[in-house]
């Protein structure tokens, strides 16, 4: 049955304006539902229903459109989620490479330090082998074999003393042996 502004802003329990609200705020709703009566406009059944349950439509349409931009935001959330676990899974390749990498490092530097101990090892008794060598020889010889022994180290540490001794005397000499006129 129709009604007019009035029995429906009564019926509902609300202001004419809000009904005139509700009516202009529905695309189409006065074209549809609506025709005039001498002075007063009136609402059709199904106009009368729209109205009735506008807000419901409308805590739908709410209901709906907050549901619809959550999907959005949830879209693009896991969307920003599996470009950072993409990030995070590079970066923990890159550090297990840099911790391989390490790794071998210190092994190759343990490996170096291992070998340069044997080789420090190895030159030190050689040359402690050939002062003992020295030694036992000096000391294996017969006694006035041995005494000659030192007495020609001895000598030759003389001759090379006079040796050094002559030179040094040479390049005092040559300073001095110039000629009277290179003073004036």
């Amino acid at each position: 049955m129709p009604k007019t502004i009035k029995e429906l802003a009564d019926e509902l329990k609300l202001s004419k304006q809000a009904i005139n609200q509700r009516i202009n705020s529905i695309n189409g709703f006065r074209s549809k539902h609506t025709y005039k009566v001498k002075n007063h406009l009136e609402i059709d059944d199904r106009g009368v229903k729209v109205l009735a349950n506008f807000d419901k439509q409308k805590r739908q349409q709410n209901q709906q459109d907050k549901n619809d931009k959550n999907e959005n935001i949830n879209h693009i959330l896991l969307k920003q989620l599996d470009v950072k676990d993409q990030q995070i899974a590079n970066l923990q390749q890159a550090l297990n490479q840099q911790q391989k990498l390490q790794i071998a490092t210190v092994a190759e530097n343990h490996q170096l330090k291992e070998h340069v101990r044997k080789l420090s090892g190895l030159l030190e008794p050689s040359s402690l082998t050939q002062q003992q060598q020295s030694n036992d020889k000096d000391d294996t010889l017969p006694n006035s074999n041995n005494i000659r022994h030192v007495n020609d180290k001895n000598d030759k540490k003389n001759e090379n003393e006079v040796a050094e001794y002559g030179n040094r005397q040479k390049k005092v000499s040559s300073n001095f042996n110039k000629s009277w006129w290179h003073f004036w």
